[in-house]
């Protein structure tokens, strides 16, 4: 009987297929057969092309080829719609942004399946990086749809947005394109691949399901004369393209003097530098992710391995028992490495090149197990023995081929790095943080990782330098893309935004309510008040409205020790933390009535200015879903050899303490930008109207908020704040209400010294200016700055 070391020495990966009964069902349900989608709309078929997969060469689905009638009609809807898109406040198109990322989640293993299958790249790869990746960017810019009109004041939409992307991240291409163009206020013409077009109509579907007002996003399908007729129309206002360097100059004399605003995400022969201190084991890993992932077929591939001549004997050998293990075959299969190549013609293309490297006399190896035999598949190739000058050193081969070259000092490692027109991006492997930050900004790059490869996010820039283009997707920097200089001044929110839901009807019944008496909210979970007492709430009539509990200084104990136990939400990332604030708005919207009548109820104030805070109070957790992964730190200009890093970083534990002006509104303006950035609070609700509060506590248990992250303990204000103010583990309070009550705090924080932020004039939280911004967000961080001197 074999011993278990020997089972597992032997043990082979046996196939792990995914589905693509969902993917397959849609294609039936279409008849196999697509045409374009304009005006909020799906063409018909009309003349088509055949849509293959390149893991077996057989026909998926028949696709329209666009005309330049097609692009017209696409841009005529693009036009129409854009002007009351354009007008929308920034709140509502977040909220269709918001729309788009829910709806990629909820459809994203039809999308990793019909991309997986359109594409030839592993549905592991899909699944796990590009769909996610894909909601991410939308929700992203759902963000900065929010803050457009003050983070890009002075700057309007550019218009009709033509959008021409490649087949290698089909999806996420789209995502990177439409997600900032929409945010900005354009419409969009986009044109797919005609190799992968297929995602690119699922999206299509997810835009109706939506509900984007017809002629927001446009799709057409169609070659190289469909994007033409896109570059050329009249009526397109900027083009953005992701392709090949050769297409891009075309592009390039298409629009010039023509008005169009352009970026171009181009070609790239990245360099991936290994010094003689790198661990050798994490660079094999980050070779595969660099060269191998997708087939190689990535813009940004590090397909220049440049290896300092002391380590490359054994690097080598590293690589070539790592390639031995790596897997291909069914794209569908999730336990592969790599699937199939996009179409026969590239493939082609990549062979061709493999063998112009061989006659110029570089050595070619490939591991020993052979490809699938049907369908476009290709090893993944290693060539040493590569001159500078070589073919395959100096062009783009997109394809799974690594060429190998070594160096003997730093300086020739950049010579070597720089000696391409090319510069999008670059990886550096070295243990000495000196070396990797002295090299970086020696590289003519527009993208440097530091012992990673290939890493991208929404919040971060993407693009090149020389011919690898201009312009940037992602982050603040790929929003300027789609913005330009307004001669009008900021737009503020419109009046249309809070009409834009129906007032609810009063509900009426002849049943009394079910008595409801609130616990406090600690831990996550509700509690009763230690000493068990209650408040009788009433109206300022004298109407009964509810109870509230009693919080004490034992419940604001046990409220401390939760904010400390989840200490692990300072170091989520801003994107997490944003996802669970646009979650709780979410669930807010839902029972957006029930709180406008509690508010009204307890305040008064009427039905529809009730109404109006609940709105405000959603948009307000929108906006600090948006500011959770933006508001970023800087680099200091500081005299010496090396960067001074500002790093925005959590307080800690902020007690809170709410006024009574806007029940809803006003505790959510300062839990907000206070979890936002990763601190965790003890709130003490509004003294007269605390039962916005208490009703809160169902939608924080619903909307992933961590337990102790938001801890609510109702009852006197002064009295509960003056408590957190003398507690040596709260680190900050903010207090909103008397001059005498702020003095308190403030002369009992005396005791550690702790942060306060007290204020006694009453702020207008439904005016944005005054209740929301920079201000709320510096109050919620320390600024920490980290000098880092670097040189050799």
């Amino acid at each position: 009987m074999a011993k278990v070391a020997e089972i597992f020495e032997s043990m082979e990966y046996g196939p792990a297929p995914e589905s693509n009964k969902e993917a397959l069902a849609w294609l039936a349900q279409h008849g196999g057969s697509f045409g374009h989608f304009i005006g909020g709309a799906f063409t018909e078929p009309g003349t088509t092309f055949d849509v293959n997969d390149p893991s077996t060469g057989k026909l998926l689905a028949k696709v329209r080829d666009g005309s330049k009638a097609d692009v017209d009609a696409a841009v005529a809807a693009a036009r129409a719609a854009l002007p009351a898109w354009k007008a929308l406040a920034p709140h509502a198109r977040a909220r269709y942004l918001y729309a788009l990322a829910r709806g990629v989640q909820k459809h994203s293993r039809l999308l990793a399946v019909l991309e997986s299958m359109d594409n030839g790249k592993s549905v592991r790869e899909t699944r796990d990086i590009d769909v996610p990746l894909v909601a991410r960017h939308f929700y992203h810019h759902a963000g900065w749809a929010q803050l457009l009109d003050t983070e890009f004041a002075g700057h309007e939409a550019i218009g009709v947005v033509g959008q021409i992307i490649p087949w290698n991240f089909p999806l996420l291409m789209l995502a990177w394109k439409i997600a900032p163009a929409l945010a900005g206020g354009n419409t969009v013409v986009l044109k797919p691949a005609e190799f992968t077009p297929l995602s690119a109509l699922a999206f299509a579907e997810i835009v109706r399901e939506a509900r984007l007002p017809a002629g927001v996003v446009n799709i057409v399908n169609g070659h190289g004369e469909t994007g033409a007729a896109i570059v050329d129309h009249p009526d397109v206002d900027k083009i953005a393209f992701t392709g090949s360097t050769e297409v891009g100059r075309i592009i390039r004399k298409a629009t010039a003097g023509s008005g169009k605003k352009l970026s171009l995400e181009l070609g790239g022969k990245s360099p991936f530098i290994v010094y003689e201190d790198a661990d050798l084991d994490s660079v094999v890993e980050g070779v595969v992710d660099a060269i191998w992932f997708n087939q190689g077929q990535v813009c940004c591939a590090g397909s220049r391995l440049l290896v300092q001549e002391g380590v490359a004997e054994r690097l080598i050998a590293k690589l070539r028992a790592r390639m031995e293990k790596l897997r291909m075959g069914s794209p569908l299969d999730k336990a592969i490495d790599m699937g199939a190549i996009v179409a026969p013609v590239q493939l082609e293309r990549i062979r061709g090149l493999v063998q112009q490297g061989v006659d110029e006399g570089a050595t070619m190896w490939q591991p020993s197990w052979a490809c699938p035999t049907e369908g476009s598949f290709f090893p993944p190739t290693l060539f040493t023995g590569v001159q500078p000058s070589s073919t395959i050193a100096q062009i783009e081969i997109f394809g799974p081929v690594l060429v190998a070259m070594t160096f003997r000092t730093p300086e020739e490692s950049v010579a070597l790095a720089n000696n391409t027109p090319f510069g999008l991006a670059a990886s550096v492997w070295t243990e000495s943080i000196n070396l990797a930050l002295d090299i970086a900004p020696k590289i003519k790059a527009g993208v440097v990782w530091v012992n990673s490869t290939n890493l991208f996010d929404a919040a971060a820039g993407f693009g090149g330098y020389r011919e690898s283009g201009f312009g940037r997707e992602g982050g603040r920097e790929g929003m300027w893309e789609y913005v330009k200089r307004s001669s009008k001044p900021a737009r503020v929110a419109k009046a249309a935004e809070a009409k834009a839901a129906a007032s609810p009807a009063a509900a009426v019944t002849e049943m009394p309510d079910i008595d409801r008496t609130p616990k406090l909210f600690i831990g996550g979970k509700q509690a009763r008040p230690d000493g068990a007492y209650t408040r009788r709430i009433t109206s300022p009539s004298g109407a009964a409205v509810g109870e509230s509990p009693e919080g004490n200084r034992k419940d604001l104990r046990n409220a401390v020790e939760a904010a400390h136990a989840a200490k692990g939400w300072g170091r989520a990332t801003g994107h997490n933390r944003a996802q669970i604030l646009y979650y709780i708005a979410e669930n807010l919207s839902a029972r957006s009535s029930e709180f406008a009548a509690r508010i009204d109820a307890m305040t008064e104030c009427g039905r529809k200015r009730a109404k109006q805070e609940v709105d405000a109070s959603i948009a307000r957790l929108f906006t600090y879903g948006a500011w959770a992964d933006k508001y970023d730190g800087a680099v200091h200009s500081v005299p010496i050899r090396g960067v001074a890093i500002a790093m925005n970083e959590p307080i800690g534990v902020i007690g809170l303490a709410c006024d009574d002006h806007h029940p809803l509104l006003g505790l959510v303006s300062l839990v907000a930008p206070a979890i936002a950035m990763g601190n965790t609070t003890i709130v003490i609700p509004s003294q007269f109207s605390p039962l916005a509060a208490t009703d809160l506590y169902s939608v924080l248990e619903t909307s992933d908020v961590p337990a102790g992250v938001v801890n609510i303990v109702t009852g006197e204000r002064d009295a509960l704040a003056k408590v957190l103010a003398e507690h040596d583990d709260v680190d900050a309070v903010w207090y909103c209400g008397t001059q005498a009550g702020a003095k308190a705090i403030e002369l009992a924080s005396a005791g550690n010294m702790k942060r306060t932020w007290a204020s006694w004039d009453a702020r207008d939280w439904l005016d944005r200016d005054a209740g929301e911004g920079r201000e709320f967000l510096r109050a919620a961080t320390h600024v920490k700055n980290v000098w880092v001197p670097y040189g050799e």
